[in-house]
């Protein structure tokens, strides 16, 4: 199993952990908790996930 950070803004909000070949994001920041759990076929779907719910929520709090 590999794990790699999930940055936004330069702040840890999450990790991914490959999961039967998707990757499942682990959240560690409120800001993104509506995503926790949630598998996705790529990083980059991942991240433009993270940027997509952040860019239309509040403001991240490190």
């Amino acid at each position: 199993m590999s794990k790699q950070v999930i940055e936004y803004a330069g702040v840890p909000v999450g990790i991914a952990v490959t999961e039967e070949g998707q990757l499942r994001f682990i959240a560690v920041k409120f800001n993104v908790f509506d995503l926790d759990q949630r598998q996705f076929p790529t990083l980059g779907q991942l991240n433009g996930a993270v940027q997509s719910h952040l860019s239309s929520s509040q403001p991240l709090a490190a």
